[in-house]
């Protein structure tokens, strides 16, 4: 089989044209710092899109985090709930402010926090007060499971909705179920402004703090006046220039993403592998990336160090080393799962929390097969495919059939 003849990433940027047009409004106008009309414009196209009050554009969805940390009232030594099994710019903001992340086990159904994990977790931890959920991939988590949990404890919920924007759980779009959410902007989301990201919530005077905080809390003086802690972490005009011309064709681009997963779902529906699953009945995902997960029966030995992983290959079977090395082979981009944050070694000691109430797995070196929880075992079997909304159907056909080469 021949390589590709163009690279087919993971999930690049995808642009329209109009975003030149604001970035050189930007230009022309002067407005090239961090207050302009393109950012007024961003912040009330993406408030009338998602359907919540107030939305703050900030450097980074990681800075837009940090903020809803601060804003939720964190103090050093506070223990914070969080989604395992996501990228660690979900959960070192919590860090940023001092606290200590709880780990909580992921489940099946969306690959998301799980609410029966999350009732552990507070059974064990009754005094936290915080808690940041994640929809992974752009998948909807289990929100009104986690919301009530949430209430009952009365626990602020911070919502990362980075990889989520566009996608809807019981016809309401996610970045509005958190007391406070964030969204982004960086160059591998479904919109872009090659950074970026944006503070949503319904609350007023939250969205004003953020407003302040994120512009070195200077205060109403005619000289700079500052009276707490402040962050340069506000959006240039510039960047929401590139975002401005890129919202318009939001719903384009999921669409596009849809017809990718639905391809790969009909394409290797006769391997022993699954997609990563939503909710039919309640969600509407954006489908930011297509990811697979391959049957535990049809795994060749695997095994992976911190940095390194090897396999040994098996006729009927494969792994997700073996098929990530290949597509990089024909000139295709995928990748492992997020590696979950109770795995990683910067946050190995921190507590974990499974369905059954257990502690965190014993060791982090594992073969294919002993997975000792949900989050670890999906790192494990699963991959994220190329997701690229630019690549054409006969690049996806191909690769494809590479995936299918793999089982053979």
């Amino acid at each position: 089989m021949e390589k590709l003849e163009n690279k087919v990433w993971l999930s690049s940027p995808t642009m329209h044209g109009e975003e030149l047009k604001y970035i050189t409004e930007a230009y022309e106008t002067n407005w090239m710092s961090t207050v302009g009309k393109n950012i007024d414009e961003i912040e009330k196209i993406v408030c009338e899109k998602v359907g919540c009050k107030y939305a703050v554009a900030l450097a980074s969805g990681t800075s837009t985090l940090h903020l809803s940390v601060k804003l939720a009232g964190v103090k050093p030594g506070d223990k914070v709930i969080c989604s395992d099994m996501t990228f660690d710019a979900t959960v070192n903001p919590v860090v940023y402010e001092g606290g200590v992340p709880i780990f909580v086990d992921t489940e099946y159904d969306t690959w998301n926090m799980d609410p029966k994990a999350l009732e552990q977790a507070f059974l064990l931890y009754p005094e936290v007060k915080v808690v940041v959920l994640v929809h992974l991939y752009g998948t909807p988590a289990k929100v009104d499971e986690i919301k009530a949990i949430c209430d009952k404890h009365n626990a602020i919920l911070i919502e990362d909705a980075a990889e989520s924007l566009g996608a809807t759980y019981k016809g309401i779009q996610t970045g509005t179920f958190g007391d406070y959410s964030a969204i982004s902007f960086n160059g591998n989301k479904i919109i872009t402004g090659s950074s970026g990201g944006m503070f949503l919530t319904d609350d007023e005077e939250a969205a004003k703090k953020v407003r302040k905080w994120s512009t070195q809390s200077r205060e109403n003086a005619p000289w700079y006046q500052h009276e707490e802690l402040g962050y340069n972490y506000r959006m240039s005009n510039v960047i929401a220039g590139v975002i401005r011309g890129q919202l318009p064709y939001l719903e384009e681009h999921i669409a596009q993403k849809k017809a990718i997963y639905e391809r790969y779902k009909d394409g290797l529906k006769d391997l022993p592998i699954q997609m990563n699953p939503y909710d039919e009945d309640n969600s509407e995902p954006n489908f930011w990336l297509s990811c697979m997960i391959i049957d535990k029966e049809a795994m060749c030995k695997q095994v992976r160090s911190e940095t390194e992983a090897l396999y040994i290959s098996e006729p009927g079977k494969s792994c997700p080393t073996e098929i990530l090395e290949t597509l990089a082979k024909y000139n295709a981009e995928g990748r492992p799962i997020w590696k979950p944050m109770h795995m990683q070694p910067i946050y190995r000691m921190n507590p974990f929390i499974t369905k059954n109430g257990n502690g965190r797995a014993k060791t982090n070196a594992y073969i294919a097969g002993s997975s000792l929880d949900v989050g670890m075992d999906i790192f494990d079997r699963g991959l994220c495919l190329p997701s690229d909304n630019k690549m054409t159907v006969e690049e996806q056909d191909k690769i494809i059939e590479i995936i299918k080469e793999c089982f053979k």
